[in-house]
């Protein structure tokens, strides 16, 4: 800060020196003798006492203006100016938001000068959730969502205009749906599988699940429509989205914030290509092939009701409109899918009397391993969706879910959290309420014996709740499911292991911190 403040007094130095020699005429001296305390500053030293009162002042002022919004919250000490705690984030965000935690049920925090309260209480977290409307909260996705994804995310709507979309997109995960994802699920991960068994040393997994996931996304919802060429600018413009997810959140051109902004754009519009070529195959009446397909099919029997009965077209009908949403699927699939699969690698191998049974599962249920998959046989995988749901529970891929205060809003009955505040719930904390032994990686605790799931649902908000629930956590636990019983039947591996490899990574979600280095060895047929 002293540094600061002498840059400053030297800028404001050399300004009156500039105003003295421009106006040669005017006697400084004598205006400082008649003006008194005005005079005095005029001449030079006194502009130092006024910059440093000034700053001083502006840092009271935000320290008491942060402390009256926390009222009786706990919370740092003291907070950056300005920039508030952004920097910590930016640099560890593990090692912040585990700090963060340690102050309570509720809590609060600065970043980039806007108050947040951050929200380890299930409880209070549903509160939120399930209050998403012009008098409750609305959910941003990240602390920038609206500049970073745009104003007409789907992440952004709420009312009646999200409740309606919601109901129009649900045929895009019936079971009929998710049935065709499982095969092109289980196909994209056998090629990548065998791919991987090619490698002679070690690995790190994470780059190598990132592929794996994009590539069954891109397939799953879009099929067909992506050329090579498409897919790879995709590619491209996906990771400078993902780095603007993590970076500074300073929206100036050449900024890796503003380029993952518009990086969006472009993914956007390239879906929206592939939107207009779903819709002039859906007229020639083939049956859906991927996730774009089952929408414009829906999309065109709402068109034609919509003329028989002389109502207004549909909203969310155009390529671009369509592509955008797609984006959205895209991305709640992608970076969680990446996240969750290192998991399933990272604890099975760190428990093999779990790996052990899932195989007897397998085997069990798949005497020929090379047999299709299919979403009948998935649902008497009991025990492998157990394993699943776990690895869910015991690092949730997306630990936070920020909203924005609209009013505001009693949070508890001694709380009220100010208009415009950031809320932070954390279902990381949520996860480890109420289960037994919380912290201890057991797939039991799912089994019809023990029923887990059901005592404490209230506490499993990894996919949300509310109006916001995620609608395509079906598909996301079918496809753990799928990578599970593949690579548990056909790969042996052990990881290669270092200090720290099991801490977190923020990369949006939240990845083993050595990205899973393995061996990796063909597992013989039994």
């Amino acid at each position: 800060m002293v540094p600061y403040l002498m840059s400053v007094t030297a800028l404001l130095d050399a300004q009156l020196q500039r105003m003295q020699a421009s106006v040669p005429a005017l006697d400084w001296a004598l205006l400082g003798a008649y003006a008194g305390p005005l005079g005095r500053v005029a001449q030079g030293w006194d502009w130092r006492l006024l910059a440093v009162t000034l700053c001083c002042g502006y840092l009271l002022w935000e320290q008491a203006r942060y402390l009256l919004r926390a009222r009786s919250l706990p919370g740092p000490a003291w907070v950056p100016p300005l920039l508030g705690n952004v920097v910590a984030v930016v640099r560890d965000p593990a090692a912040f938001w585990k700090k963060q935690a340690a102050f309570g049920p509720l809590s609060w925090n600065a970043l980039v000068g806007k108050y947040i309260v951050y929200v380890a209480d299930a409880e209070v977290q549903h509160k939120i959730f399930s209050n998403v409307h012009a008098q409750g909260f609305e959910l941003i996705g990240h602390p920038f969502g609206k500049k970073i994804f745009g104003e007409n995310n789907m992440i952004m709507m709420r009312g009646e205009q999200h409740k309606d979309l919601r109901r129009r997109l649900l045929p895009l995960f019936s079971v009929k749906a998710l049935g065709v994802y499982v095969e092109i699920q289980e196909a994209t991960i056998r090629a990548h599988v065998s791919r991987w068994l090619a490698a002679e040393k070690a690995v790190e997994m994470r780059p190598l699940v990132r592929a794996l996931n994009l590539e069954t996304s891109q397939t799953v919802f879009v099929g067909p429509y992506l050329t090579p060429a498409m897919r790879a600018t995709f590619t491209h413009d996906y990771a400078a989205f993902n780095a603007g997810l993590m970076a500074f959140p300073l929206d100036l051109p050449g900024t890796t914030f503003n380029k993952g902004a518009r990086a969006v754009t472009r993914i956007a519009q390239t879906l929206a290509v592939c939107a207009a070529a779903s819709k002039a195959r859906t007229v020639e009446g083939t049956e859906p092939a991927c996730l774009m397909d089952y929408w414009t099919a829906s999309l065109r029997e709402e068109l034609h009701a919509a003329a028989e009965q002389g109502r207004p077209t549909p909203e969310h009908c155009s390529d671009l409109e369509i592509g955008q949403h797609v984006f959205d699927f895209l991305f709640a699939a992608q970076d969680a899918s990446s996240s969750s699969l290192l998991w399933v690698m990272a604890l099975l191998e760190a428990h093999p009397a779990v790996l052990a049974r899932v195989r007897d599962e397998q085997r069990a249920l798949r005497p020929d391993r090379d047999a299709p998959l299919s979403a009948d046989l998935l649902a008497r995988m009991r025990y492998t969706k157990q394993v699943a749901l776990e690895v869910l529970r015991l690092r949730p891929p997306a630990p936070m879910v920020p909203h924005i205060a609209a009013v505001d809003y009693p949070l508890t009955p001694d709380y009220t959290v100010p208009k415009g505040t950031i809320v932070f719930p954390s279902v990381f904390d949520a996860s480890f309420q109420g289960f037994t032994e919380p912290h201890r990686f057991d797939p039991d605790r799912f089994s019809e014996e023990r029923r887990e799931d059901v005592r404490f649902k209230r506490n499993w908000l990894l996919f949300g709740a509310g109006p916001h629930q995620c609608l395509g956590q079906r598909y996301a636990i079918n496809h753990i499911m799928v990578f599970i019983a593949l690579i548990s039947s056909h790969v042996n591996w052990e990881r290669v292991r270092t200090p720290g490899c099991d801490e977190f990574a923020y990369q949006p979600t939240i990845y083993p911190k050595d990205g899973v280095h393995v061996t990796l060895s063909s597992r013989p047929a039994i």
